[in-house]
């Protein structure tokens, strides 16, 4: 059960005053992905507290989270069962090491992990079932993990020549490990760390909106739908793989968002693509290695919890992170097929081990909270709930292609994608220097929602406990916000 939003929730003493924060924040603060030159100027929101899908500041004011705190928060703020499974846990020990030992939570959450992730029946294309968990720490260290074990798996199945490499999708982003950087092609964010990176392969996503070959043009009466498409980039791929092949320089896994590329715009996969993806990579001996951080726990609606079982694709290693806990806390797993471990299995002497950790490995306060997560995800009237909200703003959201520089709107179950234009009869993009997304969502903030764009790309992603009426109210704030920085609505 989803808590309610709108409970009243008392007013929580700051430990500092408001006007303290703020200097010490300028004082020391690094914010991720933020100018802070324009930080410095600026007057930050300061959040003290929340409830259900509701952030409160400092100053008392209100906000709907309108991207569940950077889409890592699923039930929404202070859900009771989460805060009594956390507090229960942290009555009997808050950490304790897993190299060497073992945790109950963590061998619990396993268990469930694997249960979850693994289709019955199973999927079609043929795969082993995920049978092992690794935790670490957040999105980029679960990628690290699955990328050391599927070029390790290489090496000691296939021989040490060639050297194992990796196939990512233009646009990819996976973190800012090194690893992850180097399989990741969105050059504002990597470029910088070209010299530290490894070489990956790059080849084109299904771009839907900005498709090269045909054009293919977004359906106003549903965004889910795109027409005149002849899967000219599933032919990219297959031909990526033919030429590494050729070439006598194998792909050794594919790495890939299944259903959606987050970073790279909310950027969907119509339905079909990654079967397609699938059943070629696996013709060419790569194994697959899902980056479901953001798209798993239901995001992209479905009937399961993870965006790939939806599309047909179980896949060799996946990676999880994000909603995990709920938003809780920080925790990530890589999750591997029987095969991937057993090939680090041997005598001690063999030193076959997986040379891989990190302190708060499998912490335990954690893993009982996302124990306690998957239990709210899973129960038959969750899904339906989750389902009814993402119809109705699926209804909600054409009042937005009135606006005439909404160029598309993009959504899978409760993730949705804006793309602002600076003509849409044309689709020509605004210039990322005039922030016009950044503009927008100040705008919005302004109005009592908070959420953050990629580029010109806004984005929504709220709480699974959002009520419908806040629902409404969350885009009918985004229609005010374009209004506001950009214009009128065309006349209906």
């Amino acid at each position: 059960m989803s808590h309610p939003a709108t409970t009243p929730v008392a007013a929580v003493p700051p430990v500092l005053p408001p006007s303290s924060v703020v200097t010490l924040d300028h004082a020391h603060v690094w914010h991720p992905f933020t100018q802070m030159r324009d930080w410095l100027r600026s007057q930050p929101i300061v959040l003290t507290h929340g409830k259900g899908a509701t952030l409160f500041d400092d100053q008392g004011r209100s906000y709907l989270d309108a991207n569940s705190s950077i889409w890592t928060n699923l039930h929404g703020h202070r859900h009771p069962r989460l805060d009594a499974a956390l507090k229960r846990q942290l009555g009997r020990v808050a950490h304790t090491s897993s190299l060497g030992f073992a945790n109950p939570p963590a061998a619990e959450l396993a268990a469930a992990l694997v249960r979850v992730a693994n289709p019955s029946p199973p999927n079609p294309a043929p795969a082993q079932p995920l049978t092992k968990v690794f935790f670490s720490d957040d999105g980029s260290t679960a990628i690290e993990t699955a990328l050391k074990l599927a070029y390790e798996f290489t090496r000691r199945t296939r021989g040490p020549e060639p050297a194992p490499r990796f196939l990512s999708l233009d646009g990819a982003y996976h973190g800012d490990t090194v690893g992850a950087v180097s399989a990741g092609h969105i050059d504002l964010f990597h470029q910088a760390y070209g010299g530290l990176l490894f070489e990956t392969g790059k080849v084109m996503a299904p771009y839907c909106y900005r498709c090269p070959f045909n054009r293919a043009k977004p359906d106003r009466t549903d965004a889910r739908l795109y027409r005149q498409c002849n899967w000219e980039c599933v032919g990219k791929v297959e031909q990526a793989f033919t030429q590494a092949d050729s070439a006598r320089r194998p792909y050794s896994a594919f790495l890939y968002e299944p259903r959606m590329q987050g970073a790279a715009g909310m950027i969907p996969q119509p339905d079909g693509w990654l079967l397609r993806i699938a059943e070629i990579a696996r013709a060419h001996d790569s194994l697959l290695i899902a980056d479901e951080v953001m798209t798993g726990f239901a995001r992209t609606g479905g009937s399961s919890l993870f965006a790939g079982q939806d599309q047909g694709v179980t896949p060799d290693l996946m990676a999880l992170a994000k909603g995990l806990t709920g938003g809780y806390l920080p925790l990530a797993a890589t999750l591997a097929t029987q095969p991937i471990f057993d090939a680090f299995l041997g005598d001690y002497s063999g030193f076959k081990t997986f040379f891989h950790g990190h302190s708060y490995n499998a912490n335990p306060l954690g893993c009982a909270v996302a124990c306690a997560s998957l239990d709210l995800l899973t129960p038959d009237p969750a899904q339906r709930r989750r389902s009814r909200l993402a119809d109705l703003l699926r209804r909600e959201l054409l009042q937005l292609w009135q606006h005439p520089n909404v160029g598309d709107i993009r959504q899978t179950g409760l993730v949705v994608g804006i793309e602002l234009v600076a003509d849409a009869s044309t689709r020509a993009p605004f210039n990322l220097q005039d922030r016009v997304g950044i503009r927008v969502c100040e705008a919005m903030a302004r109005l009592g929602v908070l959420t953050r764009p990629i580029g010109n790309v806004l984005v929504l992603m709220p709480p699974y406990c959002i009520r419908p009426a806040e629902l409404i109210r969350m885009v009918q704030v985004t229609a005010q916000a374009l209004e506001e920085v950009l214009g009128p609505m065309r006349p209906s």
